[in-house]
């Protein structure tokens, strides 16, 4: 369903009627003739513009992924930022899996809000709106802005005490069924999911307790052992210790770049690590996409943060004299050499796209020298431009030492109005069928029927000889890649948020200064002055940094807004006393 249907009320309680059972056209039918005004005008002008709106819905209602069969037994509702290839591959599939096992028809019935921040704030919105409804119908409570601000605040805490409001609202939310008409979250990066799984929103069991992926590890504890899923590698969690979401396939971020484009620039070997986006050379050739609407970018930008903070502490290990408080010396260093390098790559980009898989095909194309992409993105690319004898102008690498795998969860959301074919349908992706399909070579047995999706199967047992022969990425082992990286969540985990308002505030919305200052400082042959001015992260180090993160925290938007304005106009004033600087030569 195309994304038009998004911006209605769905389903509160999993009892109450649901809005998406409706036709779009009866639902804003309904609400039409509600208005006054309308009421005025007469039936006959609300009879022509219901018409109106009847004969538009079914444009509005197309399906991306194809047209719903106008008759099916039942519908399974999945909310995603997974590609159109994926989702067509797991429609045909799974619904294929299902007709054999029990005779039902399923519809599969896809929604793609965006990437996984604009899906945060979908269900957040849609979750609110159904409790509200829950509270003052079904509680006869009256609504106010503690209840919205904290029914789904993961970082209260319910005691056993006398509860205040807030936790009263709380308890209520994590009791209730409610529901927001979708059943299933499907794919993103583990920070979205633990975040949702933490405010309440994705659930290990359905109201039932009898499905869920709770149920799965009861029904299949011989999937859920270190040989094949274990709970984390190299410190990335491949499932939630409390069975909310579960891993289905791994990737990890690294750098897709054009070797023609390199060489015409001066460079005369492949980037191999994350400062290689940062030379000079690359100004205006770097294809980047925007933090702040996309999770796994945002992954990576920490993941380099974390090989500076690594580097940092390797530096002062080689020192006795400075062994003291090593790891919290390290980890405020690392931060400001990692902001800075980050600093430097986003000087260099071309845009901020809200599209990941612009990158890739800009980079295929020249338009960009190198990006910062998923693996499987670049694989993708690498392979369409692939000349017969084996070469290609396309590259990708992980950068060793600075990117750790990650997974593409799935999960159950509260209140899921079909728990029996959701949970079905995590199992199925978890078995063998399912994890074929991720790297199976097109028209393998059991493998995509139509595109290769060159995503990495999250189960160790998967990597046999036997299946390698039959992989697109045979070659690929993660589990032996992630051995080069050890993620340490204590160091910057709850700075995720930060580190996306900081590339806003000192990338984003002041790009044009600060491409204008990084222009002057290569000019110049960056000057000492006019570079320590540009690099200046004072106000942005770890123990400041530690600030910011309270302050989002308190989900204040006015409060947040504020701080966004003040540091966008501190750097900008930054960037424009540098670039004066750097004019002088100063």
């Amino acid at each position: 369903m195309g994304t038009a249907s998004m911006t209605l009320p769905m389903a509160e309680e999993s009892a109450l009627p649901n809005p998406l059972a409706k036709p779009l056209h009866e639902t804003l039918w309904q609400r039409l003739i509600a208005y006054p005004l309308v009421q005025q005008w007469g039936k006959e002008i609300a009879l022509v513009l219901a018409l109106l709106l009847t004969l538009a819905a079914p444009f509005w209602l197309k399906p991306k992924d194809g047209v719903a069969s106008t008759k099916y037994d039942r519908r399974l509702v999945i909310i995603s930022p997974h590609n159109e290839k994926i989702r067509n591959e797991f429609n045909a599939a799974f619904s294929k899996y299902w007709k054999q096992k029990t005779g039902e028809k399923i519809y599969l019935d896809w929604r793609v809000p965006g990437g996984t921040a604009e899906i945060a704030m979908f269900l957040r919105s849609e979750y609110a709106a159904a409790f509200q409804y829950h509270w003052e119908t079904k509680l006869h409570q009256t609504w106010t802005n503690t209840e919205a601000m904290n029914f789904a605040n993961g970082k209260l805490k319910i005691t056993d005490a006398k509860l205040d409001a807030a936790q009263t609202a709380r308890k209520a939310f994590l009791d209730s069924n409610v529901s927001c008409g979708i059943d299933l979250f499907f794919g993103g990066g583990s920070y979205d999911f633990q975040t949702q799984a933490s405010a309440g929103l994705l659930v290990a069991s359905d109201a039932s307790g009898k499905y869920g992926l709770a149920s799965l590890f009861t029904k299949h504890p011989d999937w859920f052992q270190d040989s094949v899923i274990s709970q984390s590698v190299s410190g990335e969690p491949i499932y939630d210790a409390g069975k909310r979401w579960m891993g289905c396939c791994i990737s990890s971020q690294g750098i897709v770049f054009n070797r023609d484009v390199l060489k015409r620039l001066g460079f005369n070997n492949d980037l191999t690590q994350w400062k290689d986006l940062g030379d000079p050379r690359l100004a205006g050739q770097v294809a980047l996409a925007d933090p702040n609407k996309s999770g796994t970018v945002t992954k990576a930008l920490e993941q380099i943060i974390q090989q500076q903070i690594l580097l940092a502490l390797e530096e002062l290990k080689a020192s006795p004299e400075k062994a003291k408080e090593m790891e919290t010396e390290a980890v405020r260093v690392g931060w400001d050499r990692g902001l800075r390098l980050i600093q430097r790559i986003c000087a260099n980009s071309r845009y901020f796209t809200d599209s990941s898989t612009k990158i890739p095909l800009e980079v295929s194309q020249g338009d960009a020298a190198a990006g910062m992409c998923i693996d499987f993105y670049a694989r993708s690319f690498e392979e369409q431009v692939r000349k017969s004898d084996g070469t290609t102008r396309i590259g990708f690498v992980s950068p060793l030492g600075g990117s750790s795998v990650g997974v593409d969860p799935v999960g159950l959301l509260r209140g899921a109005p079909e728990p029996e074919l959701a949970t079905a349908f995590m199992e199925f992706v978890l078995s063998e069928e399912g994890q074929k399909l991720w790297n199976y070579r097109v028209g393998e047995a059991g493998g995509p029927k139509q595109a290769a999706l060159r995503r990495l199967p999250v189960r160790r047992d998967f990597y046999t000889e036997a299946n390698k022969a039959l992989m697109t990425d045979p070659k690929a082992l993660p589990y032996e890649a992630a051995k080069s990286f050890n993620y340490h969540p204590e160091w910057t985990d709850s700075l995720f948020n930060v580190i996306r308002l900081l590339v806003k505030v000192s990338c984003i919305e002041t790009h044009q200064e600060q491409k204008r200052a990084w222009q002057m400082l290569i000019e110049k042959n960056f000057p000492p002055k006019a570079t320590a001015l540009f690099e200046d992260f004072k106000l942005a180090g770890y123990t400041n940094a530690q600030g910011i993160a309270t302050n989002l925290n308190r989900k204040d938007k006015s409060l947040e807004m504020k701080m966004t304005r003040e540091l966008s106009a501190m750097f900008r004033s930054q960037y424009e006393r540098a670039y004066e600087l750097a004019k002088r030569g100063e």
